[in-house]
């Protein structure tokens, strides 16, 4: 999935990000943030700052990570399985 192209505002940025992250209450956990400050940011009602943006990118990060070592696994998985077609 690409970034739209009308996705320049940082707000609208993190919101994008947030769902990437598997919605509000996933993002609360990744990046240590209550839920209440999520949705605050996504908002509008708070100012999205370059810090969040760059926990965000990292939080992005840790999960590209994760999801890369899932699929490995189940390649691993699938390869070593006896035929069952």
């Amino acid at each position: 999935m690409t970034l739209p192209l009308t996705m320049q505002d940082p707000q609208d940025h993190f919101a994008y990000c947030v769902q990437m992250l598997g919605g509000t209450t996933a993002a609360s956990r990744r990046l240590g943030i209550d839920e209440r400050a999520i949705r605050r940011f996504v908002s509008g009602e708070r100012p999205v700052s370059t810090r969040l943006l760059e926990d965000t990118s990292q939080a992005l990060g840790a999960l590209i990570a994760d999801a890369q070592a899932a699929q490995q696994r189940i390649a691993e998985t699938i390869r070593m399985a006896p035929d069952q077609g």
